[in-house]
């Protein structure tokens, strides 16, 4: 099915165009969740809200904007980060420890690495360790940056002036 025909079907509340797109998407859009929503049970339902928003929003997508991909990928990331920003997901994971959390990050990335990930990860350990921490927690978990000034106490200007100088060390060491 090409992905003209599986938007008009999608918009024609096709049930088959849906099956097509959940059982060819739902492994890259499950992947995107999971990097950001870190445990398994809450990234499925984050699953099941994304792909119930792909049908009901998909009168908004706009083709002049860009690819379907694109669309559904920037709906997966903003859900996702609204599950986390939830008063329900925060009340049930207040007593996390920060180790706990480490360890939930370093964990997923142990065992289920992306593989055009592998090149920037061996690189990131040139960095220091204040610059290798924000910018896993802002490319790698979705973070923005406000986000990470609050949750883990850095001032926003200290926040940016790491991205930035990480930034422009990576820029070095990948001749990019």
């Amino acid at each position: 099915m090409s992905e003209e025909q599986l938007i008009r079907g999608l918009r024609n509340k096709d049930k088959q165009a849906f099956t097509y797109l959940y059982d060819h998407y739902s492994p890259a859009i499950f992947g995107v969740i999971s990097r950001i929503v870190t445990e398994p049970k809450v990234a499925e339902e984050v699953l099941q809200d994304v792909f119930l928003k792909f049908w009901n929003k998909i009168d908004h997508y706009d083709e002049s904007k860009g690819a379907l991909f694109t669309w559904m990928l920037t709906l997966t990331r903003n859900t996702s980060r609204d599950r986390l920003r939830s008063k329900e997901y925060k009340s049930t994971h207040k007593t996390d420890s920060i180790s706990d959390y480490v360890h939930k990050v370093e964990g997923t990335h142990a065992v289920n690495p992306d593989v055009s990930d592998i090149g920037l990860r061996n690189t990131l350990g040139q960095l220091n360790e204040e610059q290798q921490f924000v910018v896993e927690m802002l490319y790698f978990r979705g973070y923005s940056q406000s986000e990470l000034s609050k949750e883990f106490d850095i001032p926003l200007g200290t926040v940016k002036t790491r991205v930035r100088s990480a930034m422009l060390k990576l820029r070095k060491l990948l001749r990019v």
